[in-house]
């Protein structure tokens, strides 16, 4: 599908679509032609709705990754190839279940980082947590991002291609030049990957975290993006306002970061239960024998 796949990624860079969602648009058409063995302008509505009963019955995908595939398939024929006709055999599925964030104890977090050996990925995984950065946002981080005289790191067009500056934690700078000391990376990226002109893969970090948590004994399913949720989470604890975290996080909605006050403790405890409100009973009364 090579010209498909051309038109697909001139109309997707001429949006200024993220690359990582280029590259997921990409795969799912890639996928499709894949799951034919033909062209995806050569296929016809009545396909294109038993390849999506596929990815649900046989392939099991989750609501969430389904998605993902019909977003990317309604680009192709509406954008690329222009059969706008055809999405009509491309429903959007139903939003999956909203769950809570799962986060980390403060002495989890402590555990978590002393686990991990490798100075860089420790550096990593700190600016994930020390800043409450996207794994995408801390991989591709620069080195002209770091302003130790504001003490401020600059995301430079994070989710949505949006800017801003979060706090740079004192605890983290020094971890970062301990890390610029021992491997002197030469740049752009402050993470770069194994040929240098690209940043750190996500997964590195993901391999690391999964080991030092086993390491730790810390039973929860422990992934990049948690050490984000905990981030916020104790931001929330130690009496940061949620305008502020949600300016912090780069989240578009206050109802986004609104979610946290569910995971925090103290806002949990701060409200009490009614029981605790209600009047002692009064003691029965001690019956003795005649």
């Amino acid at each position: 599908m090579g010209h498909v796949r051309d038109r697909m990624l001139a109309e997707l860079e001429v949006r200024r679509y993220a690359k990582s969602t280029t590259d997921n648009y990409l795969r799912c058409a890639r996928q499709l032609a894949e799951h034919y063995w033909r062209s995806p302008d050569t296929l016809n509505e009545g396909q294109l709705r038993r390849y999506l009963l596929h990815l649900v019955r046989a392939k099991k995908v989750p609501v969430g990754t389904q998605r993902i595939h019909v977003a990317a398939l309604r680009f192709l024929y509406a954008h690329a190839l222009g059969m706008p006709e055809m999405l009509h055999a491309l429903p959007w599925p139903r939003k999956p279940r909203t769950r809570l964030p799962l986060v980390l104890s403060r002495e989890e977090v402590v555990a978590l980082l002393a686990g991990i050996k490798r100075l860089k990925l420790r550096a990593l995984a700190m600016c994930t947590y020390g800043a409450g950065l996207r794994i995408g946002e801390a991989c591709s981080l620069r080195i002209c991002d770091i302003d130790s005289k504001r003490m401020v790191l600059f995301v430079h067009q994070g989710k949505g291609l949006r800017d801003r500056f979060v706090p740079l934690a004192q605890r983290l700078l020094e971890v970062l030049r301990a890390y610029w000391r021992a491997e002197r990376p030469a740049g752009p990226y402050l993470f770069p990957g194994p040929d240098g002109s690209r940043p750190l893969g996500r997964g590195a970090l993901h391999t690391a975290l999964k080991q030092a948590a086993k390491e730790a004994g810390i039973a929860k399913r422990v992934h990049p993006h948690l050490l984000r949720h905990s981030f916020a989470t104790h931001l929330l604890e130690d009496g940061t306002d949620l305008p502020t975290i949600q300016l912090l996080l780069g989240h578009s909605s206050i109802m986004t970061t609104v979610r946290y006050t569910q995971v925090s403790q103290q806002h949990l405890h701060q409200a009490a239960s009614p029981l605790d409100g209600l009047p002692e009973a009064p003691e029965a009364p001690t019956h003795t024998q005649p």
